[in-house]
């Protein structure tokens, strides 16, 4: 079959691996955000498709039979345009969403709805670990109030001000973050549930620091036939 892959993560790079070994012809689209990203197996599109319309345009040109859904958690538009332009091309769409991280009992996160509250919800003086990318960067460099590191994999385009960046690429071990919250001594974490053992490490180190996590929901997103592994993703395509 013709396949479109939103990518994007290392799930997607794994289900386009896996489908093209399968004998289908893959394609998968990245936004473009990275300026070295991990190459996928099959072929390559990167850049945004122009709304709903140019997404349902570009179905249809290349007459792809499969539309998945394999982007982060938090992508954001694009899961919500995927939705879209499934209904209005009629392909049909599997979500891959890679399955949250479970709130431990005595770990007490902070759940808020969006980055804009996340920053508001720390109070003054904090020292702050913000692990949320690059969205939403500006609502924490008005935090002037608080001591805060940013850790992104590239650099921002906007200035972060008073707040110190750490460049670096997951996953991240125990024991680098241990000695992040040990070098900066961290009284809050503000994450995205991105779930993954990638970047879990720091969820762990926080509770043992005794550190106030500050998790971000995820969006909700329209209907799909969504699943939570990667097998599963392989299985949907062939029979949804």
């Amino acid at each position: 079959m013709k396949i479109l892959i939103l990518g994007g993560t290392t799930e997607a790079r794994e289900l386009a691996e896996r489908l093209t070994a399968l004998g289908h012809d893959v394609t998968t689209s990245l936004a473009g955000r990275t300026r070295r990203p991990a190459l996928p197996a099959g072929q390559l599109r990167v850049g945004k498709f122009g709304g709903v319309p140019g997404l349902v345009g570009y179905l249809k040109a290349a007459g792809v039979e499969r539309l998945v859904d394999a982007t982060h958690p938090y992508a954001g538009l694009i899961s919500v345009n995927a939705v879209a332009a499934a209904q209005a091309s009629g392909v049909p769409l599997v979500r891959y969403m890679r399955p949250a991280w479970d709130e431990p009992a005595d770990a007490a996160w902070l759940h808020v709805p969006t980055i804009e509250a996340a920053a508001a919800a720390l109070p003054p003086n904090a020292h702050g670990f913000i692990t949320t990318g690059h969205q939403g960067l500006e609502y924490f460099v008005d935090r002037d109030d608080c001591r805060l590191v940013a850790r992104l994999i590239e650099v921002p385009q906007i200035e972060l001000g008073h707040m110190e960046l750490l460049i670096d690429t997951p996953p991240h071990s125990l024991a680098s973050e241990r000695s992040l919250f040990d070098r900066y001594d961290f009284t809050h974490l503000v994450s995205k549930n991105s779930g993954g053992a990638a970047t879990r490490a720091k969820l762990d180190v926080a509770r043992e620091r005794g550190a106030t996590v500050i998790m971000v929901a995820r969006p909700a997103y329209g209907p799909a036939h969504e699943v939570g592994t990667v097998d599963e993703a392989v299985a949907a395509v062939a029979t949804h």
